[in-house]
């Protein structure tokens, strides 16, 4: 049986060779019970060796004289993703600000989730996990599932033609010939719609 103190420093040793911005979760160590980890990682949060974000959610951070220099929103919700093997998608004016629709950098940015809802603090941001249906995650397409997320925090009756460029645009630069057919089944019709009449009025779509 390996001592604590032998396991703190390996916990230890291994958040110090970490860079800064990593994400560590309590399964972070699968070599040791969670319940324990959990408990060290507690500990080292007191030491201010590393930042508690959320429930189980701690951060290896710098910290200047402006606060915590935290990760992007997107690079919290893929490593969750991953510690949860669940599927994430930007919603809203997240999925707009992503795809350069709009340069409104979302305050508290969210994301539907194939895991658990929850909420993580960062600084004076709030990013929200919301449990989607799977319809939600329906679209195989990356680029294409937050287009569709996109389209719908416009608003059918609100898109603009500004905005209808950038979406031929993005069509332009990444086709994804290989699942468009498919994604054009689950998306909703004025959505399916919209992108089908660009793609005709587009050959290099």
């Amino acid at each position: 049986m390996i001592a604590r103190d032998k396991v703190v420093d390996v916990i230890r040793g291994r958040i110090d060779q970490a860079e800064k911005g990593t994400l560590f979760f309590s399964n972070s160590f699968p070599e040791y019970d969670d319940e324990y980890v959990g408990k060290v990682l507690s500990d080292l949060v007191k030491q201010g060796a590393i930042y508690r974000l959320s429930r189980g959610v701690y951060l290896k951070a710098t910290m200047t004289k402006f606060g915590l220099v935290y990760p992007t929103t997107e690079e919290i919700a893929k490593a969750i993703a991953e510690r949860d093997n669940a599927e994430v998608l930007p919603t809203g004016s997240a999925a707009l600000n992503i795809l350069g629709l709009s340069t409104q950098v979302p305050m508290n940015p969210v994301f539907l989730t194939s895991g658990s809802a929850r909420k993580i603090r960062c600084g004076n941001k709030t990013i929200t996990f919301k449990h989607g249906v799977p319809k939600n995650f329906a679209v195989k397409g990356q680029m294409m599932r937050l287009l569709v997320q996109a389209m719908k925090a416009i608003g059918e009756q609100n898109i603009t033609k500004e905005e209808l460029d950038g979406i031929s645009e993005i069509l332009r630069k990444y086709p994804e010939k290989e699942t468009i057919k498919h994604d054009l089944t689950v998306m909703p019709q004025w959505i399916k719609n919209t992108i089908q009449q660009i793609i005709k009025e587009n050959k290099n779509v």
